[in-house]
């Protein structure tokens, strides 16, 4: 049986697959129980920096909450008929974690949207940090148009990730935007052409990966708690990550290899 979401280790970087795209790769109950459980295994293991969230195919990154399973069961219409269906219902985590929006990943996750990346599927693509399109992607958050709203996190991220006009424009209308245009309002970093979409991620998540570990995920962790902080709490905040990362291993050997001229070896330590 072929996998919903596939888990593939290249190194220090994991490719995370979303794989139903005969249906866009629709996001149904066993799909967001499984990227939790991915999620929780890149985020707790040691020897991963990286990782990359992909769909299947060439035509989505992800078009949302299937509609006819995920969506039914969450309102109430349908009754849960498997272990994915009890998890979803049960276990708020999967709800909160899988659109990477309560309890953040600690390490960089980029996102490369080969397509479509629409509702459920727009709304991980804000909880990730560096975003690479497809020059055929579009984005959007059509909830209102069936009587819903965005409920990972879209409402209260995308007005503080871009001008709260055009968000609004976005939320309320339910329009889709293309690429060059999600681009030009700051959603996106970067637009290619679709056969370079993985091989620029690749390319950004190596880079990030040779770096040290530790300071990456204290930049990381600065930027998401600095939200919403006085001036004077964010210098604490960083104040806090000075100590940490000063205190390691690796701080002591990047200065030491940059100055004899070698390659860094950071252990995370």
């Amino acid at each position: 049986m072929t996998s919903l979401l596939n888990y593939e280790v290249e190194g220090a970087i994991v490719m995370i697959t979303f794989n139903r795209p005969d249906v866009h790769n629709a996001l149904n109950p066993e799909m967001l129980c499984r990227l939790v459980d991915a999620l929780h295994v890149f985020d707790q293991d040691p020897q991963l920096r990286v990782a990359i969230l992909t769909g299947a195919g060439s035509e989505a990154f992800c078009s949302g909450g299937d509609l006819g399973t995920t969506l039914p069961l969450l309102s109430g219409e349908r009754e849960p008929v498997d272990q994915w269906d009890r998890r979803l219902l049960a276990d708020p985590m999967v709800r909160t974690i899988s659109p990477l929006r309560d309890a953040p990943i600690s390490k960089p996750v980029i996102a490369a949207v080969n397509g479509f990346c629409m509702a459920a599927g727009a709304e991980i693509l804000l909880g990730t940090d560096i975003r690479i399109a497809a020059e055929h992607a579009r984005f959007g958050w059509p909830e209102v148009r069936h009587a819903l709203i965005p409920f990972a996190g879209t409402a209260v991220r995308l007005p503080s990730h871009i001008a709260y006009c055009q968000a609004m424009e976005l939320l309320l209308t339910g329009d889709a935007i293309d690429a060059q245009t999600a681009l030009r309002i700051g959603i996106v970093n970067h637009v290619v052409p679709a056969d370079q979409v993985l091989p620029r991620a690749r390319k950004i998540a190596a880079k990030i990966a040779a770096n040290g570990p530790i300071a990456v995920q204290e930049i990381k962790r600065m930027a998401i708690q600095a939200a919403g902080l006085s001036l004077e709490q964010k210098f604490l905040l960083e104040d806090k990550s000075y100590d940490t990362v000063m205190a390691t291993a690796d701080a002591r050997e990047g200065p030491r290899a940059f100055m004899e001229k070698r390659a860094a070896v950071y252990r995370g330590k």
